[in-house]
């Protein structure tokens, strides 16, 4: 086994999922459990298969439809969860049940009651009795971060000894210091005479903040495998995240430490889990937050554009994004200001950028944030369809909607200067709406940003509507605004088609 291998353990469809809301049917998880497949985890936890009947079948159909990761099911210290964990990886290629109790003395007194000598009896049987049904057994010793490091040397080494392939020491409340944590990890490894014949496992939360952290500092301690899931998502604060914890190893490579992920698929699998399970992703969160690659400040975006390195540490293309985004604010410099313009298609050679700076800057300073319809404006086009004879313009917009009928939408644009028309129904009014574009189109664009803004407040507001939309690996975002949530959503999508036509 290569020494500095790191085995990166997902849980989103196990810790992840029991988050209130964030519940997902069998046919969704198997679709993130295949795409967790794709993105390179090497586990991935299933569920908990006594927990319900909903749990029990998703273990057994992510078990049919995955192959090359290990398939893992949770269970408690006692026969019934190991006997349903067994039955529900029936069909996995390679199964491992996870398996074990509360190692802390708040968890040994408090929830279940007992003394330190019972648990521990009670963890070596689970460990012997699991060890019938599969070769790879995984143990946690919950609590860890807060038990007492000689009381958990014995109960590891006592669950190697019967059998343990992976020992799981997690800080279920993210109450550990990164230093702490890791010389809990490295006690173990000191301390426990047959740590080598297991793989040493970390299982952090976020209640401080701290998970990636005490993760990284399990890992550089002895620590071979990372249990993550998407976006960080989990119960309370979350749970370590695994785009974070898989582009600091990448990112810092002279600790000299490899997974198997393949993080071009990160920002897209980050997207499906967070549409998925209803979490959108903060905007400031790190590797997959909207403004994670995005520079607002002048000082920062004259850097990036001179040289991207000068302010960020990662290449936006390094998780599956096409590029950063240089974001418009009274902040900006010229830099910026003539990278959005020639963007746009106009000649700088031909514009004297000074006035133009200076007229930016008085709109900047109304408004948070200059888009490219503003821009237009301040050029003097004052509409975005101001391209050229071939631009996509939108001659009629019709929509039928409401209790009971379907809504349909009927849409007439003139494309190339040809009248071109057509109809379509959707789940909502914007949904048809797009879809007869769509069929006049007729391309490969997909929508992956789509957000609707009041600008003032009230039922009689301006809505603006922003839309990033994609093609041939190629992001392009659309604005539009208009009293009518419709209409501007409308020319939010022609907007961007024609910055791609």
């Amino acid at each position: 086994m290569d020494k500095n291998r790191v085995y990166v353990f997902d849980t989103t469809l196990r810790d992840g999922e029991q988050v209130p809301g964030c519940q997902l049917t069998t046919v969704e998880k198997i679709i993130v459990a295949k795409e967790l497949e794709a993105l390179g985890v090497d586990v991935i936890e299933a569920g908990f298969p006594i927990s319900s009947p909903g749990d029990f079948q998703s273990v057994v159909e992510i078990s049919k439809a995955v192959s090359e990761p290990v398939i893992c099911a949770l269970t408690r210290a006692n026969t019934a969860d190991i006997d349903a964990a067994a039955s529900a990886l029936e069909f996995a290629k390679r199964g491992r049940i996870h398996t074990g109790i509360g190692a802390s003395d708040m968890h040994i007194k408090y929830k279940f009651n007992s003394t330190r000598e019972a648990i521990l009896e009670r963890a070596v049987s689970a460990v012997k009795y699991a060890r019938k049904f599969v070769d790879d057994v995984e143990f946690y010793a919950e609590d860890a971060g807060r038990a007492d490091n000689e009381y958990l040397a014995r109960m590891i080494e006592a669950v190697i000894a019967a059998g343990a392939t992976v020992v799981n020491i997690p800080d279920t409340n993210g109450y550990c210091l990164p230093e702490q944590y890791g010389a809990k990890i490295k006690y173990l490894v000191d301390n426990v005479k047959n740590i080598d014949k297991a793989i040493i496992s970390v299982h952090c939360h976020n209640d401080l903040g701290l998970a990636t952290a005490n993760t990284i500092a399990g890992v550089v301690n002895g620590a071979r495998q990372v249990e993550c899931t998407i976006n960080g998502i989990g119960e309370r604060a979350g749970n370590t995240s695994l785009e974070e914890v898989a582009m600091i190893l990448k990112t810092h490579h002279a600790l000299g430490y490899t997974t198997g992920i393949n993080s071009k698929r990160i920002y897209e699998i980050s997207n499906l889990v967070s549409n998925m399970m209803r979490m959108p992703v903060q905007p400031n969160k790190a590797i997959v937050g909207r403004n994670a690659f995005a520079h607002s400040s002048g000082i920062h975006q004259d850097g990036v554009l001179k040289h991207r390195e000068n302010y960020e540490i990662l290449d936006p293309e390094d998780i599956g994004l096409s590029s950063n985004a240089i974001i418009l604010t009274a902040r900006s410099g010229r830099h910026a200001l003539k990278h959005h313009l020639e963007r746009l298609g106009y000649k700088i050679d031909k514009i004297n950028l000074d006035e133009v700076y200076a007229r930016f800057l008085e709109m900047a300073d109304s408004k948070k944030e200059i888009n490219d319809h503003d821009l237009l404006v301040l050029m003097g086009d004052g509409t975005a369809n101001h391209y050229d004879d071939k631009a996509i313009k939108v001659t009629l917009l019709q929509v039928v909607c409401g209790d009971p009928l379907r809504p349909m939408a009927t849409v007439k644009l003139r494309v190339n200067g040809e009248e071109k028309e057509a109809s379509a129904a959707g789940n909502g009014p914007v949904n048809a709406t797009i879809n007869a574009i769509s069929n006049i189109i007729n391309d490969e664009i997909t929508i992956d940003e789509f957000s609707i803004q009041a600008m003032h407040g009230g039922s009689e507001d301006v809505s603006k509507v922003n839309m990033r939309v994609h093609k041939d690996g190629k992001s392009y975002y659309g604005f539009g605004y208009s009293t009518d949530i419709v209409n501007a959503s409308v020319h939010a999508y022609v907007d961007a088609l024609n910055k791609i036509y």
